[in-house]
This record gives C-alpha cells, structure tokens and sequence, in this order.
C-alpha cells in the first residue's frame, strides 16, 4: 500500500476537521514527547498509529485533513476518534489567554507555541510507554516503543513497504518470557517494570478499571503517575514534575518550596503551585511551557530528553 501524503492524493479517502492553527499544531504537538508512534512521513505529514488503525495526517490552514488505511473509510466515526484524542471540544485560544492574563511569563513563552494542547491517550499504552521515558530521549523512546510494537504487537499494514503495528495487548506483554526478549531488544531494566506493570494491571484493576480512573477524583486517580493522570485519565489538573520542572518551579517562578531536593512533598507543592497560578487546567499549561523547552534543545543541538521518567512516571499501578 503506498503512503498518501496529501489530500490531492486519493481525494475520496481524506477527509476534514475544521481546526485552525490556534487550537491545534500538529508539530509541535505530535513531536512533543507525549505520544511516541507518530513520525513526519514527508514535510508537515505526519503519520502513525491510533486506535489500532495507521493514519496520515496533515493541517492546511484551519483544516486538519486525515486518511485512514485499511477497508474503513474516513466518516463520523473517524471524525470522533480523532476529536477525542486531540480533546478538541477543548478551547485552546481561550486558556492561552486566560494563561497569559494569570502568568506573563507563560504569555512570553507561549506567542510562539501556540496549538500545543494535550493529547487524550489509551492510559494502558501510556502508562506502558512512559516506563521507557525514564533516563532517556525522545528519539530514542520512539525507537525503542518502535521495537516493543513490532516484537509483540499485531501488523496492521504495510505503508511504502513499512510494517506498522497495534501496541501489544497486556497478555502479549505479561509472558514470563517477555523480560528476556525486551532486554534482549535494548531495554535495560525497563524490561522489568513493563512486564511487572503489565501483570499488575492484568491481575488488578484490569484495563477496564484503568480506563474507570477517568471518572474518579484525581486524588484518587494519582495512585498512577501525573503524566498518565494528564495524558490519559482525563485530570487536567495534573502537572508531572521532575527535577527540570522543580527547577522552573524555583529559579523561574520563584516558589518557595520546603525542600532541597525533589521529595514527595515538594511534588505536590509544585503541583498545587502551578495549579493555584494556572487554574483547571494547569497540566496543559505546564505541557506548553515543556514542549518550548524542548524545542529550545533541540534547535540547540543538545539531545532531546523527556525528562519525565523517573520523577513522575513511575511504574505502579494497582
């Protein structure tokens, strides 16, 4: 099957969401360390997988065009899907300026990331995937999620003679052999925490009961990491800390905090004053200022780091 990179290409199999640069920037969004199966197939496409299907994606102006490979046609339910994992019912512009208006830093920062909002992701493959966040970078997570998805997960299509893959089912991943393969693979001791946390949920709460946290308090639902309360559970509120956010927290907003290291306690009290500062939605806030840093490294030349590994997404889950 061939790559359609444009909506000229196969015109009857694309299709539209009106969506202006404001609320969305593909970009900058698909690019920013939250979500690890998307890649930039040729200049401003992007395609990868979601929901168990391959998509290409492109913006032109305020339209966000989508194709879908396989027997399904783009219509309704494709519209849905990908309204839902963009969480476009949200209004971005105006949290921007409700941002700006609280916090002049964030609005200096911000002119120049605009579109960066959070994506709505299924919470067991981004509870999975961000135990392969710790102590690494982005294009090397990308990789590595590359290579769990192609070892242990179903082939959906080939694009251009490139295979594409479902993220592994928790059973795929539960195996008493699957450690010694994901090592064998590259994964270090992260090998240990996927295949542990991969029982825990399967012998716990189940995927079902996972997906049940996005209908709980988040003081509930924090028993599983910020980042996948954020970028999974529907808790707006989350902000994931690590130790380069405790930094921003200190030297740029001047917090004053009760530790001298990134304890428990001083977690929270970022949390709580990043959300004082920004309001409901304080994990989206906070998810604008780290896509510009991490922009900011890489134009640099420096790696591109995640960051968030160890500090805020950790591998419990009960």
């Amino acid at each position: 099957m061939a790559l359609r990179d444009a909506p000229s290409c196969c015109p009857a199999l694309w299709r539209w969401l009106r969506c202006p640069p404001a609320e969305l920037r593909l970009e900058l969004v698909l690019a920013s360390g939250q979500a690890f199966r998307w890649r930039e197939s040729s200049p401003g496409t992007w395609t990868g997988v979601l929901r168990d299907r391959v998509w290409t994606l492109r913006q032109e102006r305020d339209r966000l065009w989508y194709t879908v490979y396989g027997e399904e046609t783009p219509g309704p339910e494709t519209d849905r899907i990908l309204r839902d994992y963009f969480q476009l019912d949200v209004g971005l512009a105006a949290l921007y300026r409700a941002w700006g208006a609280a916090d002049p830093l964030f609005c200096t920062i911000a002119a120049a990331f605009p579109g960066v909002r959070v994506l709505r992701q299924d919470p067991v493959e981004c509870l999975l995937s961000f135990i392969c966040t710790s102590n690494n970078h982005v294009s090397r997570i990308t990789a590595m999620i590359e290579r769990l998805c192609q070892a242990f997960g179903q082939q959906l299509c080939l694009l251009d003679e490139q295979p594409f893959h479902a993220f592994p089912s928790l059973a795929a991943l539960a195996g008493a052999e699957v450690e010694a393969r994901l090592r064998a693979l590259g994964f270090g001791y992260r090998a240990r925490f996927i295949t542990g946390t991969a029982r825990a949920i399967t012998e716990g709460m189940g995927a079902e009961g996972l997906c049940r946290l996005r209908a709980v308090p988040y003081s509930e639902a924090r028993r599983v990491a910020d980042c996948v309360c954020l970028m999974a559970l529907d808790k707006a509120e989350a902000v994931p800390v690590d130790t380069h956010v405790w930094h921003i927290a200190r030297q740029r907003y001047g917090a004053a905090l009760g530790a001298r290291s990134l304890t428990a306690r001083v977690h929270q009290e970022i949390g709580d004053f990043f959300r004082e500062l920004w309001g409901p939605y304080a994990g989206w806030a906070q998810a604008v200022l780290f896509c510009a840093d991490l922009r900011k490294g890489q134009d640099s030349g420096s790696r591109a780091r995640r960051g968030r590994g160890q500090a805020s997404c950790g591998a419990g889950c009960s």
